[in-house]
């Protein structure tokens, strides 16, 4: 009997072991890539002991991002959700609004829209850019202009997925034309450009989100940039409870706690500093990618990458890639990433869109197909602007064994 356990204790350890290894030696999707300044200014932060969520590094946080985007004015908050929500409550959206909103997305860009009690119109996806379709929103909004409600669509919220910039100067023309404000979700694309102009800085709001695994990160986080003062002045307002200026607590409105701490701004601070140098090291990576697959190609198969327009500069925060269907090869998407999963590799299939989501599947959506394929052949591979040399040998050699 001791026996046994003895050897029953050795499985387990060695089964933790084998997991912890294992673990280490992934290579994730996209992990945080931390420098030498997000410490000096999170010490900073400490021993000057501002704690709370206010001081001097958010300031200077909020700051540094309008300066970076050129935008008047900024908001850092707990999550890029968090700033979607507050654009939404500063557009006084509620009870029985609509807002268009693309399908092909996180559900962060949408979930804000029901915490307004408001309902989500699902716009599908253009084939270029994968982002939302200027001709799919404009029959949407002819759409509720025949049946007489167009008046209950408040906002309309494209996003910047993987990085690539929308059609967004043609979909701000739309908003415009229809009267109906902007919200960009840039979530994901902080560092983009489409014709020389960052994205988030189009529409009447621009988001961005700081989550662990974005271009820079602060852990958790998000922002609210506008032109509009006096619209990020009530943001932080709602943000810090809706608490009035007073000696004592009096709120007069309800609030939410969605501040960033001056903490997690010192991060930001040293993220932000180094945000050219990581699109620079991502852009490397899909460069890499790009000829891995030229030869893959050259085999006889067919992976799409998400294109560069001419007038347009992505961060190319994710690698994201379609693998053509191909009957003779016998391979596809999951396929791919099952073969990677086994090697340690992190990836991971495109979207599933929002109109395809138990939550959202019975809400209205201006579909011509796209979005579903994508979701359908389209995979995420590793794209840390930290990803060394010897794990992108390990991904190449992984991709070569399954595209025989």
């Amino acid at each position: 009997m001791d026996y046994y356990k003895n050897n029953r204790k050795f499985e387990i350890l060695n089964f933790f072991k084998k997991t912890i290894k294992l673990v280490e030696d992934k290579i994730w999707l996209s992990s945080p890539h931390m420098g030498e300044k997000e410490l000096q200014y999170v010490t900073e932060a400490f021993q000057s002991n501002w704690i709370a969520p206010m001081g001097p590094l958010l300031q200077r946080f909020e700051d540094t991002i309008c300066d970076y985007n050129g935008i008047s004015y900024a908001a850092a908050l707990s999550s890029g959700t968090a700033a979607i929500h507050l654009a939404l409550e500063v557009l006084k959206v509620s009870n029985n609004d609509l807002v268009l909103v693309q399908s092909f997305t996180f559900c962060g860009s949408v979930n804000p829209v029901l915490y307004t009690n408001a309902t989500p119109i699902f716009i599908d996806s253009e084939p270029h850019s994968w982002n939302m379709c200027p001709e799919k929103l404009v029959e949407a909004l002819d759409h509720y202009k025949a049946n007489g409600t167009i008046n209950r669509i408040k906002a309309i919220i494209p996003v910047h997925l993987y990085g690539m910039p929308a059609s967004i100067d043609e979909i701000v023309a739309i908003g415009k034309n229809y009267g109906i404000p902007i919200i960009e979700d840039a979530a994901e694309s902080l560092g983009s450009h489409y014709k020389n102009k960052y994205t988030g800085t189009f529409g009447e709001f621009g988001v961005y989100s700081f989550n662990g695994n974005k271009i820079i990160t602060t852990s958790g986080g998000g922002a609210l940039v506008s032109y509009n003062a006096s619209s990020i002045e009530k943001a932080k307002y709602l943000s810090t409870q809706a608490r009035e200026p007073l000696p004592f607590y009096e709120h007069k409105e309800i609030g939410f706690n969605y501040r960033m701490s001056n903490v997690l701004a010192g991060i930001g601070v040293g993220q932000l500093e180094a945000l050219e140098e990581r699109i620079s090291q991502r852009r490397a990576v899909f460069d890499n990618y790009r000829k891995l697959f030229s030869t893959i190609n050259s085999k006889g198969y067919h992976v799409v990458f998400q294109e560069e327009q001419d007038h347009v500069f992505s961060n190319r925060w994710l690698t994201a890639i379609l693998i053509e269907p191909d009957e003779n090869k016998g391979l596809n998407r999951e396929d791919v990433r099952l073969h990677l999963e086994q090697k340690g590799i992190d990836s991971r299939p495109l979207w599933k869109p929002m109109h395809l989501q138990p939550i959202y599947k019975n809400y209205p959506v201006f579909s011509s197909g796209v979005s579903e394929r994508l979701y359908d052949i389209g995979l995420c591979l590793p794209s840390g602007s930290n990803l060394s040399k010897n794990q992108f040998e390990r991904i190449e050699k992984a991709l070569n064994e399954i595209f025989k």
